[in-house]
Parts: C-alpha cells; structure tokens; sequence
C-alpha cells in the first residue's frame, strides 16, 4: 500500500481507477469523515426507534463507518440502541487489504471490527453491526429491504463516477428513507444538489470542516436552506444529473 498522508496527519489512498484520493488531503481522512459525515448526521438526526440504520456509500477504507462508532462512543450516546450500519463496495481486494492499513490511534480499539470486516465483509462490536456487500451500489441498494435514518453519500466525485450522482441514483435513495431522515455529502455542485433536491428533499450547506459540504433532509432543521429555485432562476443552464445524459460528462 502507498500510504497518503493527509494534513491531520491521517493516512489516505490514491485510487488509479477513478483517478482521486479516496479523502480530502487538505481536510485530512479523519477530519473530513467526522465533520462532513458523523457529527452533521449526529446533530440533525431526529429518531425514537430502538435501531438506528445507516448506509455508507461507498465503504472505501471504511473511515465513515469506524468514525461513527468512535463518534458514538467518545460521546456515549445511543447505548440503548442498535447500530446497523450497511456499506457497498466493489473493491473486494482493498477490502482484504485493509487489515494492513495505517489508521490513525482513535481507531485502535477497532482492530478486530477492522480484521472482521476485511475476512467475512461483516463485523459485531457492542451494539453496533457491519455489512458489506461486494457489488454494485446500485444493486446493494435495490435489494436491501430496509429503510435508513443516515446515508453518507461518499462515494469518488460526480466527475469520476457519475452513476452514484445523478437524479435516478438519489430516487433510490429516497425510496429507503424513513419519515425522518437526512444524507451528508461532502459535494456542493449545483448539479448534483439539484439532483437531491428534486426528489423532494431539503437541501442545507454545512461549513463545519474547512470546506463547505451538503446535508439533505425530508424533514426541515434550524439551518437556512439553500434557495436551489433561486439557483435555477439564476443559472437556468443548471441541471440535475439524469442516466440518459451522464455519457456526456
């Protein structure tokens, strides 16, 4: 492995494939997982079931998933509850690989959670459960008969891997939402908001990482909105991203 070491001082990978870092250097692996992802989702989710289920799009080296168990813990929150937690990805090798990897200290206590995940692609710790489906996102989220409180929309960039960004794609996701549920992203492209917010979502701009990132919810929360009528009145050349058209990105 050719570790990247991101400016928290976490260690990152360069994916060949899709030509990007699988996390922002410059917000650093860690930091970019709990402050566009953990602690947005933490902060607005609104639930009094006993489980809480999130989907991790895509599990990639897993920071979103691990950093929301030490999230968790760090804070002791939930203890009565259940913690399923569903992630794709295709990658079955960087899976295998991951019980070599250099994750940073915080994640220390997760060393079996680690091993688990990279052996059977599922792991039990506490209250919390893992699930890894080594397929397309796609097809994982079309066959999962379970409605989520979080999805972390992770997956590399819209210009990268278009599928995972576009109208149709986010109309899946709807579909397994609950009443109450909400999508941290760290993308704020016009295109792909409008692809969230066109399947009747509300879409709000977080700024709690050195980059501004996107929280979308079916519910509203003591944020401002961003005004995405507005955009399109101002920018009628913005468009949602649809199937038919990402062959052109």
């Amino acid at each position: 492995m050719n570790f990247v070491k991101t400016d928290d001082g976490t260690n990152t990978l360069y994916s060949k494939e899709f030509d990007e870092h699988y996390h922002s250097i410059s917000d650093g692996a860690l930091n970019e997982s709990l402050k566009k992802h953990v602690e947005v989702a933490f902060r607005y989710l609104e639930t009094e079931d006993n489980e809480i289920n999130i989907l991790d799009i895509c599990f990639g080296l897993g920071y979103n998933t691990l950093a929301t168990i030490y999230y968790i813990e760090r804070n002791s929150l939930f203890k009565d509850k259940k913690i399923n937690i569903y992630s794709p990805e295709l990658d079955l090798e960087l899976i295998k690989s991951l019980k070599n990897f250099h994750y940073p200290s915080e994640f220390d206590s997760y060393k079996k959670v680690i091993e688990s995940i990279s052996d059977n692609l599922e792991a039990s710790y506490k209250n919390f459960n893992i699930f890894v489906g080594n397929r397309d996102a796609r097809e994982f989220i079309k066959k999962l008969d379970i409605k989520f409180d979080i999805i972390y929309q992770d997956a590399f960039s819209s210009l990268k891997n278009p599928t995972l960004w576009s109208f149709e794609y986010f109309s899946l996701i709807r579909e397994k939402m609950k009443k109450k549920s909400l999508i941290t992203t760290y993308s704020i492209a016009t295109n792909v908001r409008l692809s969230i917010y066109e399947n009747d979502l509300y879409i709000y701009e977080c700024n709690f990482s050195k980059k501004k990132s996107t929280i979308a919810l079916n519910y509203k929360v003591d944020l401002k909105a961003v005004d995405m009528e507005r955009k399109k009145r101002l920018n009628p050349e913005a468009k949602a991203l649809f199937d038919k058209n990402l062959k052109k990105l």
